[in-house]
């Protein structure tokens, strides 16, 4: 790994911990204006300081996000359809050029493993992988799951491993029982987990600690963070799993917390 890509890295991993808390905010590609990113900017700044990164698109980037800020960003580069129709039918939507001018400290992907267009999908994290290492720039790869797959180790596993021996850098998927052998599938690339759908306040904490117990190293997180009835309280106690190893009642007071 060069210099480039070494620094980009520094920026999204915690220099003390070596863990990260993303902020999804990408949702829109698909969902248009989703709940609670009706207004993205006014959702998504008081909450921002909070996390170690930010995964958005660059229309949002631009629209909504200070160019003052200095969070890093993962740049959404997969899209080209909606909930409308099938899922996995992705396309690259955006140039590594473009990700360079945004200043990305890295550029992602979905891959649909068992979807119908998983080969199209794997072929455009092959891409992606091609033009990262020549600029520098770590890709991420987001295993999205097949309408007919069970979010298990055994499909997460080879959903993963497939996108590492493609070549990358960092991999954001579904916790699930048994995810230390998920963990082991990726060897040394670091792999976060989805939020996911919004779930109960209590268990969204209660996954994101079992995750990071079981090797993740941290947890990217949009729907439990910005759908939840106090974001900025939800997005300082996944914070303090990810980087203080709270337990989850203690991080559970911290989401009550209004201060």
């Amino acid at each position: 790994m060069d210099w480039g890509m070494k620094n980009r890295f520094s920026r999204i991993l915690n220099s003390k911990t070596g863990r990260c808390l993303m902020l999804a905010v990408d949702h829109g590609y698909f969902q248009g204006p989703t709940t609670g990113l009706e207004n993205l900017g006014k959702m998504v700044n008081p909450i921002l300081p909070y996390s170690d990164a930010l995964m958005i698109t660059r229309g949002a980037l631009r629209t909504w996000i200070p160019a003052e800020t200095d969070k890093p960003v993962v740049l959404r580069m997969s899209g080209g359809q909606s909930i409308l129709k099938e899922l996995s039918n992705e396309i690259i939507t955006t140039s590594v050029q473009d990700a360079i001018r945004v200043n990305a400290s890295a550029i992602t992907c979905s891959v649909y493993v068992g979807g119908e267009y998983e080969k199209e999908t794997i072929g455009n994290l092959a891409h992606l992988v091609n033009e990262g290492e020549h600029y520098g720039i770590p890709v991420l790869a987001v295993t999205a799951v097949g309408k007919e797959m069970v979010r298990d180790a055994r499909y997460l596993g080879l959903a993963c491993r497939i996108c590492v021996e493609i070549g990358a850098r960092m991999v954001k998927t579904y916790y699930c029982e048994n995810f230390e052998k998920v963990v082991e599938a990726c060897g040394k690339v670091p792999v976060v987990i989805a939020g996911g759908k919004k779930i109960e306040e209590k268990a969204a904490l209660e996954m994101a600690s079992n995750a990071i117990r079981s090797g993740a190293v941290g947890v990217d997180m949009g729907r439990n963070v910005f759908q939840s009835e106090n974001p900025v309280g939800m997005i300082r106690a996944v914070r303090a799993i990810v980087h203080e190893n709270v337990s989850v009642s203690e991080a559970y007071k911290i989401y009550q917390s209004r201060s």
